[in-house]
């Protein structure tokens, strides 16, 4: 049985008044990675608005408690399929078309908005479709290794592209992300940014003297190795949330910093909201949303010196070479040494969180589905 909880539908006049916007929309997640909480936090948003969303799962299913969450919002379906990091051959990919074509007829579904570029690759759909590039294997060879793909990982930038190619809009949540999709596929059409946002409530909670990180420590790109190899260097503990198992094998073996292993997101931000000093060492990240999360709790933020996080949080946070461990712990012990300094990063970052609302992402994507309509020939410029 369906619980969504009840929220005000917008009447008829309202529905016209707020331009022609799709009323039912399929949107992929995964339940491994950051795309489920933006999922969640972006629908639920858009069903104020009226736009009802049926979420398609791709991967390892979700857990009792992330299902519940999905099903107050809207509706979860769930496909034995991989998300295309997780597939070891393009060919397991082969099914997405034909269970997106029925699940879209079945919901009666009127824009696609898929969380994996290369989900779009082969529908033959007559709806508009938008695809968000969060991330990908490409632009993290890139990042992390400053490299291209191994040959056998080829086909994975070769259905991007294609994805791109069908999609009638395509998303990335930074100008940096934007920047390295160019540069590593080369010119994408309709090619827009719309940053990502958290529903986490702004607060001055009550600081304690620990550091916090939350990741998926288990991805070389988050750089768990050198945030532990600094934690024996700093004067006040660090505490590491988040797997350090991966599902494909891969792991990371934590020897200085407080292992806290994987936890739920209520638990995550309530620690985050009481550390000081809040650190994302990584060596990739198209958005970065623990350092929004971060910021909204007015912690003061230690963050690697990459192209991202000094488009977003420039001025607002201490930078450190996310190569070198020495230079990490210097920047958390300048901190930790430095109450002023904290209280004053830890009101930058707030504020400057402010820019970073669901209410401002709904809005952004509310005209971004507009305009995938206009691309597509579902509407005309005069509606």
């Amino acid at each position: 049985m369906n619980n969504r909880s009840a929220s005000p539908r917008p009447t008829p006049a309202q529905a016209s008044a707020r331009t022609k916007v799709p009323l039912r929309l399929l949107m992929s997640v995964d339940a491994v990675g950051g795309i489920w909480r933006y999922a969640m936090d972006l629908a639920g948003a858009l069903r104020e608005t009226g736009v009802e969303t049926v979420f398609v799962g791709f991967g390892p299913a979700p857990s009792a408690s992330q299902r519940r969450e999905a099903d107050r919002i809207g509706v979860l379906e769930w496909l034995p399929v991989p998300p295309d990091w997780m597939a070891d051959d393009e060919a397991d990919l082969d099914p997405i078309a034909d269970r997106m074509t029925e699940l879209s007829l079945k919901h009666a579904i009127e824009l696609l908005h898929l969380n994996l570029p290369s989900q779009a690759v082969g529908l033959q759909l007559q709806i508009p479709i938008v695809v968000v590039s969060h991330s990908c294997v490409t632009t993290w060879f890139e990042g992390v290794r400053a490299c291209g793909l191994p040959e056998h990982w080829l086909w994975q930038k070769n259905r991007n592209r294609r994805g791109f190619d069908r999609a009638d809009m395509v998303l990335a949540p930074s100008r940096s992300h934007a920047a390295a999709l160019t540069r590593c596929y080369g010119p994408i059409d309709n090619l827009l940014v719309v940053h990502n946002a958290s529903s986490a409530p702004c607060q001055r909670a009550v600081k304690e003297c620990f550091v916090f990180a939350a990741g998926r420590w288990w991805d070389e790109g988050k750089n768990g190795i050198v945030l532990d190899r600094a934690a024996a260097r700093i004067r006040w503990p660090v505490a590491m949330a988040g797997a350090c198992e991966g599902p494909n094998g891969e792991r990371l073996a934590i020897e200085h910093a407080e292992r806290l292993g994987e936890l739920s997101h209520d638990r995550t931000m309530a620690l985050m909201s009481r550390a000081a000093i809040v650190v994302s060492p990584s060596l990739y990240e198209p958005f970065g949303l623990a350092a929004l999360e971060a910021a909204r709790s007015g912690a003061a933020l230690v963050l690697s010196d990459i192209d991202t996080y000094r488009e977003l949080w420039d001025g607002a946070a201490l930078f450190a070479d996310p190569g070198d461990p020495a230079a990490l712990a210097d920047a958390l012990d300048r901190l930790a040494r430095d109450a002023d300094l904290r209280a004053e990063l830890g009101r930058g970052a707030r504020q400057r969180s402010s820019q970073f609302t669901v209410e401002a992402q709904r809005d952004a994507m509310l005209d971004v589905y507009r305009r995938a309509m206009l691309a597509s020939g579902r509407l005309t410029a005069a509606e």
